[in-house]
């Protein structure tokens, strides 16, 4: 849907503005908005209103006209002081949701299923760029790559710093979880490092993933632009960047996968158990899920404030804090990319509870749990209770699956 909005009118408000730690008070007057906003209604599911979410984009800069009184008098009158402010917000606006970026209302609790889980894995190769821009007034750039996807709020992977070099050469590979290939699309944006201040922009790009076939390496040059506004054909040259693709679906008719619930009386299923036909069919890496619904009955001796921390080969995770309760509901969902099955190895989940004031004892352990992970490569998936060692008498729910590449 790719509505225009205009909008104008008179509204009282006051903004307090502090300066050298003075408060400053101005009132906005004749606010007037012109913009044109692209939202889409992703993804499609049987429950209703048949959307997860609404994601709100912008097609082009929007256009805000405003007038600011201090004491009485126009503040925009001042020389030069009117189209400087303008600009600026119109900048950061852009900055923030001028697509490709985007803001995301989600509509539906992803608890209930509505949001897509994981399909496979973006393999992606950042090869090299040529003929970058010079953006340091002493020397070359300092260029370095940021991937992302579309539609994730996960940290985005970066290369390393090329120093003083128009052309520099990485050769580095990333993985990324992929939920949707027919509607996500890589986001790739090459900046100038700086020591102090921000990082200027060098270019972007975007690349849908559904030009991408399955298990098929694809090299793409791109050529980079300061943004992709569909309006905008003034971007001038600024180099290319080659990228090497590959997207992994998963194999889920691979896995033995039962879909059972285990208890704490269930049998643990050994290396040996599994044979050595069983031990090949699952030699080949994918992704593994850990998800943490909640606790029960965790209690600290100072304070109640639990998240949960899961820890997997060095690498630490962490749910959102939960204030001033012993039965928490997370509801948060980890992964982890493996080359190789876990078979032998353990993930590792405590609970802790954290001082939100000032005070003795920040924090304190509530318990935690070692998890074979021998049974999830197995089954597909273990959805258990497990007593908290250290615990008088608390409980963490953990859902664990394993998907094959």
């Amino acid at each position: 849907i790719d509505p225009i909005v205009r909008w104008a009118g008179n509204p009282n408000i006051n903004l307090v503005v502090k300066f050298l730690f003075l408060p400053i008070t101005l009132q906005l007057l004749d606010l007037q908005i012109f913009a044109a906003p692209r939202i889409t209604l992703k993804p499609l599911v049987p429950t209703f209103p048949c959307f997860a979410s609404i994601a709100v984009s912008l097609l082009d800069k929007p256009s805000v006209d405003f007038g600011l009184k201090l004491l009485g008098g126009d503040v925009m009158a001042i020389p030069g002081l009117y189209q400087f402010i303008q600009e600026q917000i119109r900048t950061q606006i852009a900055n923030m949701y001028l697509w490709p970026q985007n803001l995301v209302i989600p509509i539906l609790d992803e608890s209930l299923g509505a949001i897509k889980k994981p399909v496979g894995i973006l393999y992606v190769k950042v090869v090299k760029a040529v003929q970058l821009l010079k953006k340091d007034l002493l020397g070359a750039s300092d260029p370095y790559v940021k991937l992302s996807l579309s539609g994730e709020r996960l940290t985005a992977k970066k290369t390393s710093v090329k120093m003083k070099n128009l052309n520099p050469e990485w050769n580095e590979e990333f993985r990324m979880t992929v939920k949707d290939p027919k509607s996500q699309f890589l986001k790739v944006h090459v900046y100038d490092w700086e020591k102090i201040g921000k990082h200027n922009n060098l270019g972007m790009q975007v690349v849908p993933l559904s030009l991408l076939v399955p298990h098929q390496k694809k090299e793409l040059t791109l050529d980079l632009m300061k943004n992709i506004s569909l309006n905008n054909n003034k971007n001038k040259y600024r180099g290319k960047l080659v990228l090497e693709l590959t997207f992994n679906p998963f194999k889920e008719d691979s896995l033995n996968y039962s879909g059972r619930h285990l208890d704490n009386s269930s049998t643990t299923t050994n290396n040996k158990e599994l044979g050595e036909g069983h031990m090949s069919r699952h030699s080949i890496g994918g992704l593994l899920i850990v998800t943490i619904p909640g606790a029960e009955n965790v209690e600290g001796n100072h304070h109640n404030n639990p998240y949960a921390l899961v820890t997997f080969r060095g690498e630490e995770k962490r749910t959102k804090l939960m204030k001033k309760t012993r039965n928490p509901k997370w509801n948060e969902e980890f992964q982890f990319v493996l080359d190789e099955p876990p078979l032998k190895e353990k993930i590792h989940i405590q609970v802790m509870s954290r001082r939100t004031g000032f005070g003795f004892r920040p924090k304190e352990t509530l318990g935690h749990v070692e998890i074979s992970l021998v049974d999830v490569i197995h089954n597909g998936r273990i959805n258990q209770k497990y007593h908290l060692i250290n615990s008088k008498s608390g409980f963490v729910s953990v859902d664990i699956r394993w998907k094959v590449i």
